[in-house]
């Protein structure tokens, strides 16, 4: 029986897809094989030995550490795509509001009393004209799920789209609107949008992607939305943007106190993904990650593992090692493994980054010294046994 930690408050439908099947989960559990969260902040936290996953309800990962997870032989996971559709539509929503000066309108009617208020609201309205978007270019930056789902929306609301990242897999590329046009890099985005979209992920290379450089280069009037993390954008730099009237507006899920009383702010207090629909995909997929790597072994959505996808067959029993991504470690394996009479039926070797993770089937029982022979290799971080169907 496996048994996992719970964080945050997750979707009982992502829930229901661990207990059905015999785990043992809930906030108290001790010595868990996972971890399931949301926003909790794991950084500073001792993960105990017995740790052998962390699943993320969610695309971002800055909330764990994953170097120190990698260094443990912990798979992380996140759930791309899941909440694709309901950021989207805030994206969406946020470039009406950014443009249209909705909420200003509303916020002005409320203050109107009197028999008369039909007539003001006649003489006033005239106050919070703003475009419409058909017609204008939407630069997206990063071409996620979350992207390609928001290029391919607005694209089918008339305008424009340009979508700009180096690092586009052939997946979202397939997915991607015949109407949304390659932008040659980012400065072309920064320079031709009337509407930019950041929905690219946070880390050392995109820390203040969008500066005060970029700003100095952007049409007049231009309006800037962040659904993706804050730091993306420099702070000081879209405040000063927005005081000298570069950016007419500036809408962002990720408020401090300085951004949400600037009168060109639109602070959104994180909706990306707070819909029912978006939490259940979440931990429905990071649930069904979690069984098929402590199952079998399968690698899928992690951020610090290769992918692995590897059929259990009945009468195999299954080794996973988690290793040092270094010269001779898969001869060392096989040297151990045949010197104790076992015969390799399959195998997987992936190496990312600084790990390479393997896993191995063999007919036959593995004994404890087998596994403790090979833990004892200068490299091996983890290992552990799977047994067959």
């Amino acid at each position: 029986m496996f048994k996992v930690k719970i964080l945050n408050a997750i979707s009982p439908k992502g829930l229901e897809r661990l207990s059905s099947h015999g785990y043992l989960i809930g906030e108290d559990i001790p010595d868990p094989d996972a971890i399931l969260l949301r926003s909790y902040k794991l950084h500073g936290v001792s993960l105990p030995d017995s740790v052998l996953a962390v699943a993320r309800c969610g695309a971002g990962v800055n909330n764990i550490p994953i170097e120190d997870c990698s260094d443990q032989g912990i798979a992380v996971f996140n759930t791309p795509g899941a909440n694709a559709n309901s950021v989207k539509e805030l994206v969406i929503c946020a470039m009406l509001l950014s443009s249209r000066r909705i909420i200003d309108g509303i916020n002005w009617a409320r203050t109107l009393e009197g028999e008369d208020v039909a007539a003001v609201v006649e003489k006033g309205k005239k106050n919070f004209k703003g475009p419409e978007i058909m017609g204008k270019t939407l630069g997206i930056i990063g071409l996620g799920a979350i992207g390609v789902a928001v290029a391919n929306a607005a694209s089918a609301l008339g305008m424009r789209t340009l979508g700009y990242d180096p690092f586009i897999s052939v997946s979202n590329a397939w997915g991607l609107s015949r109407e949304v046009a390659r932008a040659t890099g980012l400065d072309e985005i920064v320079e031709t949008a009337d509407y930019i979209t950041v929905h690219a992920p946070l880390n050392d290379e995109t820390v203040n992607l969008i500066n005060e450089e970029h700003f100095a280069r952007m049409k007049p009037g231009v309006r800037l939305l962040n659904f993706a993390r804050g730091p993306i954008v420099n702070e000081t730099a879209v405040l000063q943007a927005l005081n000298s009237g570069i950016c007419s507006c500036y809408v962002t899920d990720f408020v401090d106190a300085e951004l949400a009383q600037h009168p060109k702010v639109l602070p959104v207090p994180h909706l990306g993904a707070s819909t029912p629909e978006a939490e259940d995909n979440c931990a429905v997929m990071a649930a069904e990650q979690l069984r098929d790597y402590l199952e079998r072994g399968d690698v899928q959505n992690s951020v610090n593992f290769p992918g692995v996808r590897l059929p259990l067959r009945p009468e195999r029993h299954r080794i996973q090692i988690v290793n040092r991504n270094e010269p001779r470690m898969l001869s060392q394996f096989a040297h151990i493994l045949a010197g104790t009479g076992h015969n390799i039926d399959n195998l997987v070797n992936k190496g990312r980054g600084a790990l390479a993770y393997n896993v191995i089937d063999v007919s036959g029982a593995i004994s404890e010294s087998v596994l403790e022979s090979l833990r004892a290799i200068d490299g091996v971080i983890r290992v552990r046994t799977i047994l067959p169907l």
